[in-house]
């Protein structure tokens, strides 16, 4: 509660002046010679001068706004690996409680990359998340966030982040995490049946180590090769395509003691079959039967 004074005058602030200024002048000089009545005319022009000036007495009641605080949680596919999931829920409560002591703050917990389907939980996306909390929130409102992610951010800005609020991230994980990977670089989408089919692949490996490693190979279920790679390095594959229609190539490693998981150990690439009498719609960019030679 807070109590003011404010002055809304009858008349605009020059009139004012040129009215009560003479009439002061009078009233001092009638009290400098000790005029008879100067005491009452001066008592009458502080009123008239005060009824004039119109004063306001304000009382305020304000009630502060509260600062908003996000707690962007990733719920991305690498987020299922070992004890992250664990980790993140209870990071994720320990904020909470420990946030909903202060009244100044209203928390929003966003969660992203949480889907349904498999394909849509590969990349995480966190500040497109964070940009969507704070839509409908005024800058001067916005607290800060807190971001609870294994690190694996696809939308990351190039730069510093536009955000003029503190900005934190809890990782998940621990420092002696091991985990290799397997890719395709380069898989085209279709092959002539019968001919060999130029694709690149590499296996990637979190301690950035470069030793060899075994790759086997396999279409349609049928293992067909081994490769010998190199971590870390791109590698060039041939396989054959058997037959028309749809075919699947496989690549996979074995999983290595202190591995976090070997569902990523495997990469797979969908292409079709096409005879060298068939032709490719320039509509689709795909073999169809309906074009012959």
């Amino acid at each position: 509660m807070n109590w003011s004074i404010s002055f809304e005058p009858l008349i605009s602030w020059p009139l004012l002046t040129l009215a009560l200024v003479p009439l002061a002048l009078l009233a001092l000089v009638g009290l400098w010679f000790r005029q008879r009545g100067s005491v009452f005319r001066f008592i009458a022009l502080l009123a008239l001068a005060a009824a004039l000036f119109n004063p306001v007495f304000l009382n305020e009641e304000r009630e502060p706004l509260k600062s908003v605080v996000a707690l962007v949680v990733d719920r991305s596919q690498s987020q299922d690996i070992g004890d992250r999931t664990k980790q993140t829920d209870e990071a994720l409560a320990g904020l909470q409680q420990r946030l909903g002591r202060f009244k100044q703050f209203d928390v929003r917990v966003v969660e992203a990359g949480k889907s349904e389907a498999a394909e849509e939980r590969t990349e995480t996306r966190l500040f497109g998340a964070l940009e969507g909390a704070f839509r409908d929130v005024p800058p001067s409102r916005i607290g800060g966030a807190i971001m609870i992610t294994d690190g694996e951010v696809h939308d990351a800005p190039p730069g510093a982040p536009d955000f003029n609020a503190p900005l934190h991230a809890l990782i998940t994980g621990n420092d002696h995490e091991k985990d290799r990977r397997i890719r395709f670089e380069n898989a085209p989408r279709s092959g002539l049946v019968g001919k060999p089919l130029d694709m690149t692949y590499r296996v990637v490996s979190t301690e950035n180590e470069t030793g060899p490693v075994d790759v086997r190979v396999s279409v349609n279920g049928e293992q067909v090769a081994v490769e010998h790679a190199t971590v870390g390095q791109a590698m060039p594959l041939q396989v054959t395509i058997p037959g028309a229609g749809r075919n699947i190539v496989e690549l996979a490693i074995d999983r290595e003691p202190g591995e976090l998981t070997d569902t990523n150990n495997r990469a797979i690439a969908l292409i079709a079959g096409i005879r060298e009498h068939l032709r490719v719609l320039l509509v689709s960019g795909e073999p169809h039967p309906g074009e012959r030679t």
